[in-house]
């Protein structure tokens, strides 16, 4: 919408500056910090006003973890509300519609009622199981196939959705894939995209600030996709208008730390199923769409390190009835080891950082 503002730069010139995608991302960025500091104390007094507080297990079952989590009980949660209507509105008057932000766009929804659901049968309903496993799948695979369904059906993206490519090749592993292993690639990487940052939202601020590292290294794969010359040049798939969804990126990356402020230690807000299987979800379309769907698997490190401890631990004491660590998912084995919450955090932000530049440097090691 605002980039229409640009047509009016007869009458006020620096209105030009709309027609620019790097201008449009920087202030998506703003708008959405902006939006999210605005709206946060209001929320967060709402959701403490209607008792929508955080529930936790009990010593029985967590133990230890739970005299170490004892101060957060009753904190406000589903503060993933917060995140959708900075990153919905700055996407909507900044960003031009196209296939790909539409698709962006309606992932993101539908994830963020998914969890609202799960949050809201947790907290309100006290039903510590949230929406039914199966159920909370089926939805995840029939956005995912609708998400692909999209593109596939627009003459632009049809060709391109159909592609696989990966980190440290000049050209498609897959040219065209079959609709039926793209519809499961794509669950694939969107609903474990949701999962494995759902599993990292487990204390303090530790999801939201990876996420800060995650999306502004996709909004470089995002903008760089977009860009004719520099695809070329770094030899990876050049996709028309892709630089939209780095206006989605910035957003996010603005919101999240708007939502930071008031999730660092103590938090304040939780952001709950709502948030985590939300962004998830929406960075795993966006990673799809940008032709770096594998390329998370590097940038996301830490969420797929979350991921995989819970594999592991499942297994391990399935086959075993041995425990690989004190608990999962990892950042809780460390909690108990006796690491203070902030050092885990914080450290574990360092080795987002890490990873997302490592997944950036793929862009040229071709």
């Amino acid at each position: 919408m605002l980039f229409d503002l640009a047509d009016f730069e007869s009458y006020f010139g620096p209105l030009r500056l709309f027609r620019y995608l790097t201008f449009r991302c920087a202030i998506a960025m703003v708008l959405s910090f902006v939006i999210g500091m605005a709206c946060a104390p209001k929320i967060i007094d709402t959701l403490r006003a209607i008792k929508f507080g955080q529930s936790f297990r009990t010593k029985d079952e967590v133990g230890r973890l739970a005299e170490l989590h004892s101060g957060k009980k009753g904190t406000p949660a589903m503060g993933g509300i917060i995140i959708f209507l900075a990153v919905m509105t700055s996407s909507l008057l900044l960003a031009r519609m196209n296939a790909l932000v539409f698709c962006a766009l309606f992932v993101y929804t539908a994830f963020t009622a998914l969890g609202f659901a799960d949050d809201y049968l947790k907290i309100v309903k006290k039903n510590s199981k949230g929406v039914n496993g199966k159920i909370k799948l089926s939805v995840q695979i029939a956005v995912s196939l609708t998400a692909l369904a999209i593109l596939l059906f627009s003459r632009e993206y049809c060709g391109i959705a159909r592609e696989l490519w990966a980190p440290f090749l000049k050209y498609p592993i897959i040219s065209s894939m079959p609709i039926c292993f793209a519809g499961i690639f794509i669950f694939l990487v969107v609903g474990g995209s949701s999962n494995a940052i759902n599993l990292t939202d487990g204390i303090d601020g530790l999801a939201i600030g990876c996420t800060v590292s995650v999306a502004l290294a996709y909004a470089v794969f995002t903008y760089v996709a977009g860009n004719a010359i520099a695809s070329e040049y770094l030899f990876i798939r050049a996709i028309p208008n892709c630089g939209e969804l780095t206006v989605i990126c910035c957003a996010l990356v603005g919101a999240s730390m708007a939502f930071l402020w008031y999730n660092a230690h103590p938090a304040e807000v939780f952001m709950g199923d709502t948030g985590s299987l939300a962004i998830g979800g929406l960075i795993g379309i966006v990673a799809f769409m940008c032709q770096q769907p594998l390329t998370l698997v590097i940038v996301g490190g830490v969420f797929v390190m979350e991921a995989v401890s819970v594999m592991l631990q499942v297994a391990s004491y399935k086959s075993t009835k041995k425990r690989i660590f004190l608990m999962s998912p990892i950042h809780h084995h460390f909690e108990l080891k006796g690491w203070a919450e902030t050092k885990v955090v914080i450290r574990f932000w360092i080795i987002s950082l890490i990873f997302a530049l490592a997944g950036l440097a793929t862009l040229k090691i071709r």
